[in-house]
């Protein structure tokens, strides 16, 4: 028994620590094309380049992932409240210089008038296709995140989210168009988004352009502001 109590007791092994942060692509139309927002770091690894918005998780200020990634759109890139959902979890040892990470990713989308402000003080716009030298796997990020969208775009309201409100039906239709990558039917669009039901009109506004007919002027109905509404067939199918 003496000699148990005299024995040298091994000092707890600890688990290195995990990181764990979250990253967000901000996507936005930008002459007709999909871009998404970049931000230079100011801290290593990797400082100075352009990344994708993100940061640590803050125990004590975000009640979740979600509340953390609202809170870098806001410090970041000037973004509050957007439509915004959890796009997938990046983790592993080789995904960070720094040790063992996981990532959460979002995505929003955003019309780009509303980032004005956060471009004039630094917020950069990338092609989404235009991945060369961004750092650890955010190419990987944006590559789901585009695939997300315009996969989303077919059958749902999501392009609606890149609109300024108010707008015409022939802007979110341009809107649809640029994502999906084709031109829709006017017939066949005006009956899906009837059938989708997210929109409503803005009483007694409309749209005067030149010798043309008022076009009526729209708006997301509140209760589609953080939900989509979706369809069982394409938004391009004819039917």
């Amino acid at each position: 028994m003496q000699k148990a109590k005299n024995m040298a007791i091994a000092p707890e092994i600890l688990p290195d620590p995990v990181l764990c942060t979250v990253d967000v692509v901000l996507l936005t139309l930008h002459l007709g094309e999909l871009h998404f927002a970049v931000v230079a770091r100011d801290a290593d690894p990797f400082r100075g380049v352009q990344a994708l918005p993100g940061g640590f998780v803050h125990p004590q200020e975000d009640a979740d992932a979600r509340e953390c990634a609202l809170r870098v759109l806001r410090e970041k890139a000037g973004v509050s409240g957007p439509y915004l959902e959890q796009l997938s979890v990046f983790s592993g040892r080789a995904r960070d210089p720094r040790g063992w990470s996981v990532s959460i990713a979002w995505v929003t989308l955003v019309p780009e008038s509303s980032l004005e402000e956060a471009v004039g003080k630094g917020l950069g716009l990338r092609k989404v296709h235009d991945l060369g030298g961004l750092p650890f796997d955010h190419a990987d990020i944006v590559r789901a995140a585009s695939d997300r969208v315009r996969s989303k775009s077919s059958y749902s309201s999501l392009p609606v989210h890149l609109c300024q409100p108010p707008f015409t039906l022939p802007e979110l239709q341009s809107v649809y168009e640029s994502l999906l990558g084709e031109p829709v039917n006017k017939v066949s669009f005006r009956r899906k988004m009837a059938e989708l039901d997210f929109l409503e009109p803005v009483e007694g506004e409309m749209q005067r352009s030149g010798a043309h007919r008022p076009a009526q002027l729209w708006r997301l109905k509140t209760r589609f502001r953080q939900a989509l509404s979706m369809t069982d067939r394409g938004i391009n199918s004819g039917t």
